[in-house]
């Protein structure tokens, strides 16, 4: 979209560009995936849940490419607070070009010895969550996607390989992925005519703080890279609006092309 900003307090110049709303934005994959759209000019919402961590990422993204950074701290388990990101973003920047679902939350154990409230927080952050922005944020992206007809609007929901091939050990956190994966096939069906279409990303294990506990057994350097995501990430957005991406697995190297 178009806008006015200060250069300076007496001078106003016309900028166009595009903007994205990225949750779990201070660090990892989502941290990444803002460094690269940063890069090529987007001004950004990031969404987290640790301020301080939040702050940093905005500022060192803001020295390095020049961009618009709107830190925003939020608890994906609060659905309000959720709501409200869409509301932050509207207010800075008016439109959104790319709504980039990065948070996420996972605890490994087996089906028959896990708790309740273990499961429930796997539900909240990594589907209510989602599914309660995607439906804040509909309206927003529709706007966006009717000013730029020719690559519309995209949704981007980091998934996991776990979503499409369960293992064990991983069953309420690869439930709860299928359940996104199924989601953006759904908005893309329901919403690609207005120029929205929504594309999961499923990789297997990315070299980041989540996956630290399963370095004993896997050395980070068999691991997928946050980069690898990043770039995928990229690749949706300069899609035209003609172009519906379900889902993306991404596996890493070697003989066990479905595990995560």
């Amino acid at each position: 979209m178009t806008i006015s900003v200060q250069d300076s307090p007496t001078v106003e110049r016309s900028v166009t560009y595009r903007s994205a709303l990225i949750t779990g934005g201070s660090r990892g994959i989502g941290a990444e995936i803002a460094r690269r759209l940063a890069g090529e000019g987007w001004h950004l919402t990031l969404a987290a849940r640790n301020a301080d961590a939040l702050a940093e990422t905005a500022r060192r993204l803001r020295d390095e490419s020049g961009v618009e950074v709107n830190p925003v701290v939020a608890q994906m388990n609060d659905l309000d607070q959720v709501r409200n990101l869409v509301r932050e973003h509207e207010d800075r920047f008016g439109g959104l070009n790319a709504l980039v679902l990065s948070a996420g939350t996972g605890t490994a154990g087996r089906v028959a010895d896990m708790p309740a409230k273990t499961y429930e927080r796997m539900l909240d952050v990594n589907f209510r969550a989602p599914i309660t922005l995607i439906q804040a944020a509909l309206p927003l992206l529709r706007k966006s996607a009717a000013d730029d007809p020719a690559r519309g609007a995209k949704i981007v929901a980091l998934a996991s390989i776990t979503g499409v091939a369960g293992e064990a050990g991983l069953a309420a956190y690869g439930a709860t992925k299928a359940a996104l994966i199924s989601l953006c096939e759904t908005v893309s069906l329901e919403e690609s005519a207005n120029g929205v279409s929504a594309t999961a990303i499923s990789p297997g294990y990315v070299d980041t703080d989540m996956t630290a506990w399963k370095r004993d057994e896997l050395d980070p350097s068999a691991m997928l890279r946050t980069g690898d995501i990043a770039e995928l990430v990229l690749a949706v957005t300069r899609l035209s609006r003609n172009a519906v991406v379900p889902n993306i697995v991404l596996t890493r190297a070697g003989d066990s092309i479905w595990r995560a």
